[in-house]
């Protein structure tokens, strides 16, 4: 029973992972085209999940905190189930 409640739990938070990341990607890349979704760069959205790559963009301060936290939750909810 506690099996399937962390298993949906994590199902049900995994939904909107692709839509923070994309937000967070188009920010960090400078982007607003959709491609970058698909490619595999990762080396400057982790600096910039990590860093601070534009300490006076309100809105990547904003993103990059936002997905900190959700990041954050999502591996507990894994970890726990």
């Amino acid at each position: 029973m506690t099996t399937n409640f962390w298993f949906w739990a994590f199902m049900i938070w995994s939904f909107p992972l692709s839509y923070y990341r994309s937000q967070f990607r188009k920010i960090v890349y400078q982007t607003d085209d959709w491609t970058i979704n698909i490619k595999p760069w990762f080396v400057q959205e982790v600096k910039g999940l990590f860093g601070n790559l534009f300490p006076e963009n309100e809105q990547y301060l904003k993103m990059r905190n936002f997905y900190r936290f959700y990041l954050l939750v999502y591996f507990v909810l894994f970890f726990l189930w």
